[in-house]
């Protein structure tokens, strides 16, 4: 692409607020630079959710993806705000113009875009390529893995719209619920609890509370049969002491709110099938992660709001 562009002007950067249209927006890029649209969406959103736990603020008012003033102009550049294309090249900075008005803006969506698919397409834009380069850049295997996961996420889907949540039993069972987050507990060693027990009888199916990828899956000393899934912001959905998995489910597996991934049950405290150790119930936990670590958060208020949603749709 001459110059850097991937549009040819600048009007083509016309405020595109909803999913669907920053879907568009990535597919029209995808075709010029060669890199598949759901990478273009899944680097902007888990930019989104960095922004977001480093609390980084972005100019540009579309897409999400962050350059620190030195990425943008050099780190070597004496004029850390430099919108100059030749001074930005010569100090390695990312920046690039991707509107064809000959400056490197960090507020310019498209000029923006032009730096990170710069970026992704440095050594070919096959998919191997890409996690290669996105490694060259985060610094980072977690970063990439992320993702990788985003990505098929989107691809599967094939849509943006994918912030939908479901409460993790039917709200048609019999259930009851507390929050119990930070509650001690004792078996294996002191510990606090890390997520709400929702007490149910043997079978009551346990449904995914979101879009996103099935993390892991199998036997915990502490959960027992468990899955984990992971969101498209960056939330690890951890579901413990399970009865059973639904059939065929498997790890990379994508999955929707209110799809039935279990049963409750009462396996855990111990070696692989151990069950009956305490009432039948289920663990739910929410864990959040910043790129480089992670850590869990009171399930409770999500639980309330997804139940009073799901109840919602019911009248």
């Amino acid at each position: 692409m001459a110059n850097d562009q991937i549009a040819p002007t600048p009007s083509s950067i016309a405020p595109k607020h909803t999913q669907a249209e920053r879907k568009e927006l990535f597919e029209k890029i995808s075709l010029l630079s060669g890199i598949p649209w759901q990478y273009l969406a899944a680097v902007d959103q888990y930019e989104k959710t960095m922004n977001a736990s480093k609390k980084r603020t972005i100019q540009q008012p579309i897409t999400n993806f962050y350059f620190s003033d030195a990425n943008w102009a050099g780190k070597l550049n004496p004029d850390q705000q430099d919108t100059n294309l030749k001074s930005i090249a010569f100090f390695h900075g990312f920046g690039k113009d991707g509107s064809g008005d000959r400056i490197a803006d960090r507020a310019n969506d498209l000029d923006v875009l032009a730096a990170m698919t710069a970026i992704l397409g440095k050594n070919g834009t096959k998919v191997e390529n890409l996690q290669i380069n996105l490694l060259n850049y985060y610094q980072n295997p977690r970063s990439v893995e992320r993702i990788k996961q985003f990505a098929a996420i989107y691809e599967t889907l094939g849509t943006l719209e994918a912030n939908a949540h479901a409460f993790p039993l039917p709200v048609t069972a019999d259930y009851s619920y507390r929050s119990t987050w930070g509650d001690s507990r004792g078996w294996g060693g002191h510990r606090s609890h890390e997520g709400t027990d929702l007490f149910a009888g043997y079978g009551v199916p346990v449904r995914s509370t979101c879009f996103g990828i099935v993390e892991i899956k199998g036997w915990n000393p502490y959960g027992g049969w468990r899955i984990g899934i992971r969101d498209l912001n960056n939330i690890y959905h951890y579901y413990a002491h399970l009865s059973g998995y639904q059939k065929n489910i498997k790890v990379n597996d994508i999955v929707k709110p209110g799809q039935t991934i279990g049963w409750v049950g009462s396996s855990g405290y111990g070696k692989p099938g151990t069950s009956g150790k305490f009432p039948p119930h289920l663990h739910f936990g929410l864990y959040r992660d910043n790129g480089t670590t992670e850590w869990s958060y009171d399930p409770y208020p999500s639980l309330r709001r997804w139940e009073r949603e799901d109840q919602n749709k019911k009248k």
